[in-house]
């Protein structure tokens, strides 16, 4: 492939966008689930409004959980709550829900295989590791070297950004910010390498004055000049690439951002599937994450294609690599795996994919017991699912997450190592 000269954008919401509202309250919900009943199904979908929030959906439990709690902790966790949420509160707002079981139909090839294993105590790892993919899908993994987290640029910085101005406000930094934000970053990129920031944008929800002052043109320049110092001068002051004199920063474009978060616009669960990735510099197979347990192939698929990939990139295999995963209903090995280096891999795409095969068992059992998936909860204090669901469930490196390990690395060098290739 020949290296090109182009501009990729990619963004990244605050926990206060609506949509990663919606995101966090659905996996609030399966982290209490999973903590008082590891063997959930869940399948739990949340939209909100003005002064309102439905969780519906299809939930199979031996256990209670108090729905609506979990969603106004989780709203007031957030920060909407008492004076200057702008028309969402976490203790007024309606909750609503609308839950039935998982259909059996769907859940037949997964139940068959749970049935077999907990009555069964001298049953095979292998016959309980053949446990059916919960439904049909495809899902994509990627990894790339152009950061520490071999993560896209773009998305790692939008994502600072987003973290950071979120950090201001809880920390009290300036006392006029409000939940909802956004941050989007465009890089340049020469010869196919990150070359230099093109453009910054935040938008962040505020109060409509600040220290009384309520002229709208003097409030916006107080924005800009502390978002400038406490948002961007701060992400920006450990990376390699700086921005410029050339360097285009926006902050607050629309002018005003006073009405935001569920008032000024509904959410809903599984909206922000590109934030939640890699904020499209990679493909996306479509399945949101949020609300769904680990018998789910569109989330704990999708982690096992990052794990590949990251551990591709980490051994110096390639510089940049794509992983899909395809599963049907109720099979348990993929029905296909493809590998992408896009011309970067220092030996073939088809050895790559050999080398996957014979080092990571993509079964979905296998998967959910060699990430603990249904474990991370309780061994995080009760909070799990809902950290991943703001801020990228990818590149992670504030929570241990195990498929961002690259505990493989070693053994694929060794092994190309061992076949004589001296490339590596």
């Amino acid at each position: 492939m020949t290296p090109r000269n182009f501009l990729f954008t990619s963004e990244s919401v605050t926990e206060g966008h609506p949509d990663k509202v919606c995101d966090q309250i659905s996996d609030a919900i399966l982290d209490e689930f999973l903590m008082k009943d590891r063997g959930s199904r869940v399948a739990a979908e949340t939209t909100v409004t003005t002064g309102m929030a439905l969780v519906c959906g299809e939930i199979t439990a031996d256990c209670y959980v108090d729905i609506p709690k979990v969603v106004r902790d989780t709203i007031k966790n957030i920060g909407y709550s008492g004076a200057n949420t702008g028309g969402f509160d976490a203790d007024t707002c309606a909750v609503l829900t609308s839950i039935d079981e998982q259909s059996t139909d769907i859940g037949n090839g997964v139940n068959k295989a749970f049935e077999t294993r907990e009555s069964n105590a001298a049953t095979s790892s292998t016959e309980t590791e053949n446990i059916g993919a919960g439904d049909q899908g495809i899902m994509f993994g990627y990894a790339c070297n152009e950061t520490p987290e071999l993560m896209p640029l773009p998305i790692s910085l939008a994502h600072k950004l987003s973290y950071r101005l979120a950090q201001v406000r809880k920390q009290g930094l300036v006392n006029y910010l409000r939940p909802d934000g956004k941050s989007q970053v465009t890089v340049e990129y020469v010869d196919g390498k990150p070359a230099r920031i093109h453009t910054i944008l935040l938008s962040t929800q505020h109060n409509p004055s600040i220290n009384g002052e309520t002229d709208n043109q003097k409030v916006q320049d107080i924005i800009k000049h502390d978002l400038k110092k406490l948002v961007i001068d701060q992400v920006f002051a450990n990376e390699e690439i700086q921005p410029d004199d050339r360097t285009i920063i926006l902050i607050n474009p629309s002018g005003r951002f006073v009405i935001g978060g569920p008032q000024g616009d509904s959410g809903l669960t599984g909206r922000k599937i590109i934030v939640d990735t890699y904020g499209g510099y990679s493909r996306h197979g479509g399945g949101a994450f949020s609300g769904k347990d680990p018998t789910k192939v569109d989330r704990s698929a999708a982690y096992a294609a990052r794990y590949v990939a990251k551990n591709i990139v980490a051994a110096g295999l390639a510089e940049k690599c794509e992983i899909e995963l395809a599963y049907a209903i109720g099979v348990a090995e993929p029905v296909s795996i493809m590998v992408d280096t896009f011309g970067t891999g220092k030996i073939s795409d088809d050895e790559i994919s050999s080398l996957v095969s014979k080092n990571f068992d993509l079964r979905p059992a296998s998967i959910i017991k060699s990430f603990d998936l249904r474990n991370l909860p309780a061994k995080n204090g009760g909070k799990f699912y809902q950290l991943l669901a703001a801020y990228g469930h990818m590149g992670r490196v504030d929570i241990d997450v195990p498929w961002e390990h690259t505990d493989k690395a070693d053994t694929l060098k060794s092994q190309v190592v061992s076949c004589g290739c001296s490339c590596i």
